[in-house]
This record gives C-alpha cells, structure tokens and sequence, in this order.
C-alpha cells in the first residue's frame, strides 16, 4: 500500500453535547512509533478510543490499510488488527495471569508472531506469575498483562494508553524497553503518553493536543523544547 497505513481526517468526537475532539487529523506508518502527548483532559485517551471503536464516528474518519474505519464497532476494529491497551489496565479480576493472557487471543484471525511463548520471552515475570490472579500483580506487571493480552491478538497497531501512569521509573524503563521487539514483530505503535522525555525518547513522530486539537507535530528532533511547552500549555500563537 501507499500513503499512511493508518489515519484520522477531521476527526470529531463527543460523549453526550460535550465536545472532546474538533478535527483532528493524525497518520501513522507501516512500523512506526507515534506518540501523542497533551495534559489531562487534551483528548488523548477520547483519540484512541475513536480509532479503536469504542467511540464510533463518520466511516471516513478513520482510515486504516486502505479502509474506512471510523463507523466500525470494536470487535470489528479488533479483528482488523488494531488492539488497545487502555488506561488503568483493566484486567479480570477473576482469572489468572495466563487466562487474561488467553482472552486476547480470542480477537485473532490467524495465528502470528505472538503467543504465550513469545509473550513470556518478552516479560520473563509472567511466566513465573501465570497461574496468579491478574489483579494481585504489581501495577507493572499488570501493565505487562495488559500489553501481553493486546499482543495475543497479533495487531498490526498497537494502541497504548498511558504506559507509564503511576509506575516507578525503573518499571516504566523496562516496559518502554519492550517497544522495539514489538515494532520488530510486525506492529505499528500509538502511545499516549504525559511523560514529554519519555515520548520524545520512543517516538519517530509525535502529536500534541490540547483542547481536542492538534496543536504540534512533527519528528522529535525537529521540536524544540520551547514550541513544545508552548503546543503543551496554550502559549502558542
């Protein structure tokens, strides 16, 4: 294919009459890393959920290989190859690690690179942990749960949502250290993320919003500190 593998064109989204998104229009590329930063309440979560259907929008609202996307249901989403990883983990409380792992699974057409084995190659502490229940982990390591279940489904994007929310340094250095043996296996990466220095260090592109728009994009290197602050907090002209 040419052009974007994925992408958003005037993307607008709403819970009820409030307004969370006005236009906005992002694009990622066949193995790319894309980050999208913003303070609390810029949209960033609201942009996920819109892509992954859980939010629905106009069919050409999102587009993905090709496709129109942006009407589609997320069990739809899903099986097209576009899993999330959401805020807060989410994981069943009832189940054991290896269990949460197996539900992602359910979503795949096909097998692929990612299965139990490789998901325990990739967090070694899971597979000492499967047989515990998924909610009695650290919150690192139901963060790993969460990015193992999602990879079970063998996407092609990878939607993270706040990687590193509430975790110690040390463990937000050990899951960020895990994107590129993602990226290897074949899946492109959408990472929201509020931690500027840690999307700066993973991201080819980034994206920042703010009050449901785009206020800044490009690659890292070409964003200066300045511009950057000024896109975060609403400085910018």
């Amino acid at each position: 294919m040419t052009g974007p593998l994925l992408q958003t064109h005037a993307l607008r989204a709403h819970y009820g009459d409030f307004q969370a998104l006005f236009g906005v229009d992002i694009a990622l590329s066949q193995g790319e890393t894309v980050a999208i930063i913003g303070a609390n309440g810029a949209g960033k979560t609201t942009l996920l959920r819109s892509i992954a259907g859980v939010l629905r929008n106009e069919p050409g609202a999102v587009r993905f290989d090709g496709a129109d996307i942006g009407a589609l249901a997320a069990d739809a989403v899903v099986k097209l190859g576009l899993t999330m990883v959401p805020e807060g983990r989410r994981l069943f409380p009832s189940l054991s690690v290896e269990e949460n792992l197996l539900i992602g699974a359910q979503g795949r057409k096909a097998p692929g690179y990612w299965t139990l084995k490789t998901v325990y190659a990739l967090f070694p502490i899971l597979a000492e942990k499967r047989r515990v229940p998924g909610t009695s982990l650290s919150g690192g390591q139901q963060q790993m749960v969460a990015i193992g279940r999602a990879l079970m489904s063998n996407p092609r994007v990878l939607l993270c949502d706040e990687l590193s929310l509430g975790l110690a340094p040390v463990v937000i250095r050990d899951i960020y250290a895990a994107l590129p043996q993602i990226r290897d296996s074949g899946a492109s990466v959408i990472v929201v993320e509020q931690d500027i220095g840690q999307a700066m260090k993973v991201a080819d592109r980034v994206y920042c919003l703010m009050e449901g728009r785009v206020t800044l994009s490009g690659p890292p290197a070409d964003l200066s500190r300045d511009a950057i602050h000024d896109a975060y907090f609403g400085t910018a002209a």
